[in-house]
């Protein structure tokens, strides 16, 4: 399958380009990150190893154009363009490697988050099996890419193991978000039925937002390989630290929410009906605004909710 759009070398240095500026908005927002999560020690963890993991996919990409453009320019047989369109080069599968392992865990915090929020294994069953079939397609992937010998993305064998990845992987996204964005909705709702306060959803929309923006990078490499274009190594390259800033957006809107007051929290974590059944049995004769100012009196005592990473 011949491949159309800009040429790989011009592709090459296309994503580098802007592969370098998100990562600088990533570095940004990591810094932001741990410093409000300074006594969180899993979100820390987590967020680290993000940045690390994007830090080395922009210093691999780095070495493979000073190889493509300086080293191998006038050695390789057909320059640097046949170089960048090499998939079997040994930088090339590198960046994969990591950019599967970023996609990973990625999408298993995501399902880790439906599982905190809906307190259910069995809501999460068809993520994980999703979230294992990314494993397999992204191990088999890079195991063809390794041995085609057309030198190219778009093979026949290779191509459908990776379409399969991408798609599997927005799938599985879009499941989680959904589920998750609907447990805390639907959580919040309940709330709003025994409350005269307006419903505040600011982390549903960052999770949501987070989500879109995730989507938005899948939706695009799918394009970009339905079309056979070159722009699929551009967007791959692209796709490692636009994980990194979804995952920081969700973080630091959790960490900078500690104003926002317990039954929001409570909300979130699924605790509403609990509360409302123990003071339903409680106190069956007292008033709406009583049985408010009883949740308020709980859930100041109640311990902080952990985040959902």
């Amino acid at each position: 399958m011949a491949s159309s759009g800009i040429p790989f070398d011009a592709a090459a240095i296309m994503s580098s380009v802007l592969e370098g500026i998100l990562y600088g908005f990533s570095v940004l927002m990591f810094i932001v990150t741990i410093w409000t999560v300074t006594y969180k020690r899993r979100i820390r963890d987590f967020a680290t190893l993000l940045f690390l993991l994007s830090t080395a996919h922009i210093v691999v990409g780095i070495i493979r154009v000073e190889e493509g453009l300086v080293k191998y320019r006038d050695t390789f047989p057909g320059g640097s363009a046949a170089f960048f369109a090499d998939v079997a080069q040994d930088t090339f599968l590198v960046k994969d490697v990591i950019l599967i392992l970023q996609t990973l865990i990625g999408d298993g915090v995501v399902i880790y988050r439906c599982y905190i929020v809906w307190q259910s294994v069995w809501i999460i069953i068809i993520p994980c099996m999703m979230w294992c079939g990314i494993a397999a397609f992204g191990v088999f992937a890079v195991y063809c890419l390794s041995q085609v010998s057309s030198k190219t993305i778009f093979t026949d064998q290779a191509g459908h193991i990776v379409a399969g990845f991408i798609a599997l992987t927005l799938a599985t996204n879009l499941l989680s978000s959904g589920l998750l964005a609907y447990r805390i909705w639907t959580n919040e709702r309940n709330v709003s039925r025994i409350r005269a306060t307006r419903g505040r959803t600011p982390l549903l929309r960052v999770l949501v937002d987070a989500a879109i923006l995730y989507s938005a990078s899948s939706c695009s490499s799918i394009i970009c390989f339905t079309l056979s274009n070159n722009g699929l190594y551009a967007m791959a390259d692209l796709h490692v630290p636009i994980i990194s800033i979804a995952f920081y957006m969700v973080f630091i809107r959790l960490a900078s929410s500690q104003h926002i007051n317990a039954d929001y929290i409570s909300t979130v974590l699924g605790r509403t009906g609990e509360i409302e059944r123990r003071n339903s049995q409680q106190y069956p004769m007292q008033s709406l605004h009583g049985i408010c100012e009883q949740n308020d009196t709980s859930l100041a005592a109640a311990p902080k909710a952990h985040a959902l990473v």
